[in-house]
């Protein structure tokens, strides 16, 4: 009988005899082209612009739990290189946009991070992302159901709170638990040694939520999971009924994390403090601190209107269409073969 370690060599040999080749068929890439035809009809009929901002930017997200990826531009006429970093969304830019008064706006884009590549990931993946002047989260809420059960044909998704999920998959209040008591939690679902040093509760927090409780939601319908502990509002309001939680949510449907949105800060001063605790987080697990963006910041001082928004994964929501078990079968290439 064949071994592993053959079948794994022929795997290899037939990888790098066939590597030139799209990961994605060429029938896959048109069914996805008419995917992309489909979103912009969607925004065309509700009178939202599309939009095309830098992919590469002065300053990047400061959030410790993503990673840009940064490039050297030398300019003919500098003595010196300066840092440019390829941006994991277009949100600073859309938004800035926004505040210049654009209206309601959408983007199409390839963005980057710096991470894992794998079944659902990859360092360079499209983007939707969309802001909606005068909707609150709840509002925005509705017009992203409309638009996945128009492109994946499902049924309506259903909305719960992070708060209820959580008690119900691990018995468990998170708003209210300390650092002690979430580490507690962990280890009796057998991260013990991940949880003994770590600092950041919201750290603990992601890594179960990701583990017991996104395999449990959303496998029948889809399922935005909102109200999201206040300490990971990110760019979003904190509510005004409840200093606990952020008027933030997400969106899972079969095992997958589709969409991030928010009811947006435009607090110009609390985002940048926002920013520097982010630094100050980055500092203490050793990791870089990133530019702040000050043009961005000097855009929600100048005026960011009430809005909600929203940033999509493409290749996600084309996996679900298309019903494909890794991403690099609805991408022309994916990583390996770049």
């Amino acid at each position: 009988p064949l071994t592993w370690a053959f079948l794994l060599f022929i795997k290899w040999i037939t990888m790098r005899t066939f590597n030139w080749r799209p990961s994605a068929s060429i029938e896959v890439l048109k069914q996805r082209a008419l995917v992309l035809q489909k979103i912009r009809q969607f925004f065309a009929v509700r009178d939202v612009l599309e939009v095309d901002t830098p992919a590469l930017s002065h300053a990047t997200v400061t959030d410790e739990h993503l990673h840009s990826f940064s490039t050297q531009f030398t300019h003919p006429f500098s003595p010196q290189a300066s840092t440019l970093y390829l941006q994991t969304s277009p949100e600073f830019a859309m938004k800035r946009l926004l505040c210049a008064g654009s209206g309601a706006i959408y983007q199409i884009c390839k963005s980057f991070r710096n991470e894992e590549a794998g079944r659902f990931h990859n360092p360079e993946f499209t983007m939707l992302e969309w802001y909606r002047p005068g909707f609150d989260h709840l509002q925005l809420m509705t017009e992203i159901d409309e638009l996945i059960q128009m492109v994946v044909g499902c049924d309506s998704a259903e909305r719960v709170t992070y708060q209820d999920v959580f008690k119900q998959y691990l018995r468990y209040c998170p708003l209210r638990a300390t650092l002690a008591d979430i580490k507690s939690l962990a280890s009796q679902y057998g991260y013990a040694e991940l949880a003994a040093n770590e600092k950041n509760k919201d750290t603990l927090l992601m890594l179960l939520f990701s583990q017991h409780i996104e395999p449990n939601i959303g496998q029948d319908r889809p399922c935005f999971v909102m109200n999201f502990p206040s300490s990971q509002a990110a760019l979003a309001r904190i509510s005004p009924t409840d200093p606990l939680v952020a008027e933030r949510f997400e969106l899972y449907f079969q095992g997958l994390e589709l969409a991030n949105g928010f009811h947006e800060l435009t607090d110009g001063p609390e985002q940048l403090r926002r920013f520097k605790e982010d630094n100050t987080k980055r500092q203490s697990m050793g990791l870089d601190v990133m530019p702040i963006d000050k043009n961005f910041i000097e855009a929600i001082n100048f005026g960011l209107p009430a809005c909600a928004g929203v940033a999509l994964g493409v290749d996600r929501l084309l996996m679900l269409t298309l019903k494909a078990t890794e991403i690099g079968q609805v991408i022309a290439f994916e990583n390996s073969r770049a």
